[in-house]
């Protein structure tokens, strides 16, 4: 067999044809990696280094040189990462970046599903089951198994869901999640799995997907589907994932079918940034690429443009700590600066007196608040400081707070939405009927039933309505008929459920005021959609952060200072970082200090820690603690042996009034 090989052809200019000026723009890396064309590209993206400045060029790039917009996927891990993305490389050249697809691997599969749902058995219309929906239809599948379970050990619906969960994540089988994370419960694995087996059905029944599912499904549409997966790979010529180091298994796999027929495929990380194992994330995801796909491109982004030189010396010097990495130097041509300061304080009381005084200092001195961090491994580091701010009266804000979506009377509202959309939604229409007085779960089913038998979202005219709630049905239906009439005007759809359920919240909520402020606010909010279809995939896929009833205590303060778990700070920087109880067996957890995999996650996760920093950083711990067994000696982190002086200075804490100034 003859074979001729055809040359690919390029629309690639030369630098002088484009209107944007690539090479003045960009530094020799980024330039590298913004001009590759066709074939695989793994970028290593140092923190700090431009990686969405080069993924913003590369699309203008490609579209300048006549790439249809609609042909590039860029994938991103959050739906606002790409908006932003794809608004700045519209900035950056012209309109044309709008027409870009972009979104999360959640949100383009979800897109793809509706169009294909159908090749799967499932209706068009499914809808999106949330966290807390996909908890409760566990817990009501669990309660089927009540006389099964009596006097027995049985995990919890939420233990439930994270083992449904790890096992789609990690590709795994249900008894081998049992067994590695929760092997208390093997004795119950054969029950789980048939709960497993029936919260499938159920969903499948009802027509509703989780999270999960999404990405599940979409890779067994492609792989079952061979002219679907034909037709998706043709329309992406260009696939670009952001933060590879983050994919789980199934995530990496849909980037290749996604890239199957171009193949095409760009993905740019940070293995040193790779910190999310709990959630499924694989980091030998980033590792293996260049040896999974031919002829593979691997650009390194090492030019830091946020920090110091002297806190990217102690992060490299950390980071060379790992047994599994890509060799890289990180470095600035900002190479003036303090070294990062090392402080050993005689307890937590004084840690947080410390870390107090000097953000008043540094407040004084010009420093905003909000531009500084503390930063923690664990929710429960930071009460002893909390404490303090709070003697001190200096404003703090505590990152992982409630989405908005996922507050109660916002999901009530939603509930009411879902069922126009789907009426099958089970656990929609019993949310809905709980908020009735008289209601209780046994009503609830049995209603729900009626419903379900005759096809109808009607109650009034239901055979089982006891007079006691009759009124309060008959509102109910009323109300739902009447969405039924806006599918299109999510606006007034809202509108009409926040009328109703207004005084339902007022019965339900001690502090209602603050969440009447939200259905207001969300009345706004849902103006802004086309359908309540979208409105409800929308917030689903990607809920609005902070509620009234969180945020109304900053409403007349300075902006506030960070206080935030390390893995919520990842993406974000401040001027001056604070890095508290640096010590063995929080950073690393104790939990992982008999497996090496996990101890280079947590070397890992205090190099991220470290490079938010801008300016200043410190690295703090406490030399006693208390417990419940009284004061005990605390040792400092692993991480921190033989580091030089030269690369992290010491400080001492002293009890006189002319204790060391920063900088001095």
């Amino acid at each position: 067999m003859k074979k001729f090989v055809l040359q690919r052809g390029t629309n690639r200019k030369g630098d002088a044809d484009y209107r944007i000026a690539y090479r003045d723009l960009l530094n020799e890396q980024q330039y590298e990696a913004v001009m590759h064309n066709y074939g695989p590209a793994l970028v290593i993206a140092g923190a700090g280094t431009g990686k969405t400045r080069t993924l913003i060029y590369r699309v203008a790039r490609l579209v300048e040189d006549g790439a249809a917009p609609s042909s590039i996927l860029l994938l991103t891990f959050t739906r606002r990462a790409a908006r932003d993305m794809l608004d700045r490389a519209t900035g950056v050249l012209d309109d044309r970046c709008n027409q870009v697809r972009g979104g999360t691997f959640h949100h383009y599969c979800n897109h793809l599903l509706h169009q294909y749902a159908d090749r799967l058995g499932f209706p068009p219309n499914f809808t999106l089951l949330d966290q807390a929906d996909a908890h409760d239809t566990i817990h009501h599948i669990r309660a089927s198994l009540a006389q099964q379970l009596r006097g027995k050990r049985f995990p919890q619906k939420q233990t439930l869901a994270a083992m449904f969960s790890a096992a789609v994540n990690k590709q795994l089988s249900l008894y081998e999640v049992i067994a590695s994370a929760y092997p208390q419960f093997m004795q119950h694995h054969e029950t789980i799995e048939q709960l497993h087996k029936k919260y499938f059905d159920y969903k499948s029944k009802n027509g509703v997907m989780d999270f999960d599912d999404l990405l599940i499904n979409t890779r067994r549409l492609l792989l079952q589907e061979e002219d679907i997966r034909e037709k998706v790979a043709a329309n992406s010529r260009f696939v670009m994932v952001d933060e590879y180091q983050d994919t789980n298994n199934l995530q990496a796999e849909l980037a290749s079918l996604f890239s199957s027929f171009h193949r095409n495929l760009m993905v740019v990380g940070d293995d040193a940034q790779s910190i999310y194992a709990f959630r499924g994330a694989n980091f030998h995801n980033i590792l293996a690429f260049p040896e999974q796909y031919e002829n593979c491109r691997v650009i390194k982004l090492e030019e830091n443009y946020r920090s110091t030189q002297p806190i990217l010396d102690l992060s490299n010097t950390l980071i060379n700590k790992a047994k599994e990495k890509f060799e890289k130097k990180l470095f600035t041509k900002k190479t003036e600066g303090d070294l990062p300061g090392l402080v050993r304080a005689p307890c937590e009381r004084d840690q947080s007196r410390f870390i107090t005084q000097l953000l008043l200092q540094l407040r004084e001195q010009g420093t905003p608040l909000s531009e500084m961090a503390v930063l923690f491994r664990n929710g429960r580091d930071s009460y002893d400081l909390e404490w303090q701010l709070n003697k001190k009266n200096i404003p703090f804000q505590k990152f992982g707070g409630q989405k908005f979506a996922e507050a109660a009377h916002i999901r009530d509202v939603l509930a009411h939405l879902r069922i126009i959309v789907n009426p099958d939604d089970n656990i929609a229409w019993n949310r809905v009927l709980l908020l009735l007085d008289g209601i209780g779960p046994k009503t609830a089913s049995e209603l729900i039933t009626w419903l379900r038998l005759n096809k109808t979202r009607d109650l009034s005219s239901s055979d089982i309505v006891s007079r006691s709630y009759k009124k309060q049905l008959d509102s109910l239906s009323t109300i739902l008929a009447g969405i039924a009439r806006l599918l299109d005007q999510p606006g007034k759809a809202v509108e009409m459920v926040t009328d109703y359920y207004k005084p339902l919240c007022e019965k339900r909520f001690d502090d209602h005021p603050k969440r009447v402020k939200d259905l207001d606010a969300f009345v706004g909010l849902a103006n802004g959609y086309v359908s309540l279809d979208q409105l409800l995939q929308e917030l689903t896929l990607d809920p609005l952060d902070a509620t009234a009833v969180e945020t109304e205590v900053y409403a007349h303060e300075e902006n506030p200072l960070v206080l935030s778990t390390i893995h919520s700070a990842k993406g974000l920087e401040w001027n001056t970082v604070f890095i508290i109880q640096c010590l063995d067996g929080v950073i690393p957890s104790g939990y992982s200090v008999d497996d090496p995999v996990a101890i280079d996650e947590e070397l890992r996760l205090l190099y991220v820690a470290c490079t938010r920093a801008r300016e200043h950083l410190f690295v703090t711990y406490p030399i006693t603690r208390e417990s419940s067994f009284g004061e005990f000696f605390s040792n400092p982190s692993r991480f921190l042996d033989n580091v030089s002086e030269n690369v992290l200075e010491p400080w001492v804490l002293e009890e006189d009034p002319g204790q060391k100034q920063l900088g001095s």
